[in-house]
C-alpha cells in the first residue's frame, strides 16, 4: 500500500471526510473539547493521514478522534471498532516472531502490518486510556506495543476487556489467534 495522498480518489476523500465526521459527530464525548472544523483542517493539511485513515477504515477500524495529544496538540486518532480490527486479524507480533516461526506461519505480523498503514500500535497506557472511552475488545484482543525488554526475552503484550476489566496479558510473539488483531493510532 502506498502511503501517496494521490492514490486515494476525489470520490473516496470525500466519502472519507463524511465518514469520519458522521462518527466524529455520533461519539462526541470522546473528543469533547474538538470541533470537526478543527479536525478537518488539520485532515486537509495534511492528506498522507487520509491514506492511514482510510486503511484503518478499510480493515474494519473505524478509526475515531479520541482526543488530542497533552505533550503536542496534536490530535489523535484510534481505532475504535468494539473488537479488534476483523482485517487485521491472525497476525503474530513482529517480523523476528514471524521468521521464528517453522511451521504454519501468518501471513504478515502487526508491526509490519501497522507500518505499511502508517499507524502505531497502541501503548499499554494508550489502550487503557481507550478503555474509558467504551468498552472494547470483550470477544477479542489486541497486540499493543511491548516494552524492548520482554520482546527480547520472546514475549509481547496484548489486551482485553473481560468482566468489566481492562487485562493486559503476554504472549509469545510468535503466538497468532483468529480473535486478536491490533489497534493503530495516528497522530495529525
Amino acid at each position: 500500500m502506498s502511503l501517496d495522498p494521490q492514490t486515494l480518489s476525489p470520490e473516496r476523500r470525500a466519502d472519507l471526510f463524511v465518514i469520519l465526521q458522521s462518527r466524529f459527530e455520533k461519539f462526541a464525548q470522546r473528543h469533547a473539547d474538538l470541533t470537526w472544523a478543527e479536525v478537518l483542517t488539520r485532515l486537509q493539511a495534511q492528506p498522507e493521514k487520509l491514506i492511514s485513515l482510510a486503511a484503518m477504515e478499510a480493515t474494519g477500524g473505524e478509526p475515531d478522534c479520541i482526543g488530542r495529544d497533552p505533550a503536542t496538540g496534536e490530535i489523535l486518532y484510534c481505532d475504535c471498532s468494539a473488537e479488534s480490527p476483523a482485517g487485521r486479524r491472525n497476525l503474530c507480533y513482529d517480523r523476528a516472531a514471524l521468521e521464528a516461526r517453522k511451521e504454519f506461519k501468518p501471513a504478515s505480523s502487526a508491526l509490519d502490518e501497522a507500518a505499511v498503514m502508517g499507524i502505531s500500535l497502541l501503548t499499554e497506557a494508550q489502550y487503557r486510556t481507550l478503555q474509558q472511552l467504551g468498552a472494547f475488545d470483550t470477544k477479542t484482543s489486541s497486540w499493543l506495543a511491548t516494552p524492548d525488554r520482554i520482546r527480547r526475552l520472546g514475549g509481547a503484550l496484548f489486551g482485553d476487556r473481560r468482566y468489566d476489566t481492562v487485562f493486559i496479558y503476554h504472549n509469545g510473539a510468535d503466538s497468532y489467534y483468529a480473535v486478536r488483531g491490533f489497534r493503530g493510532l495516528i497522530k495529525i
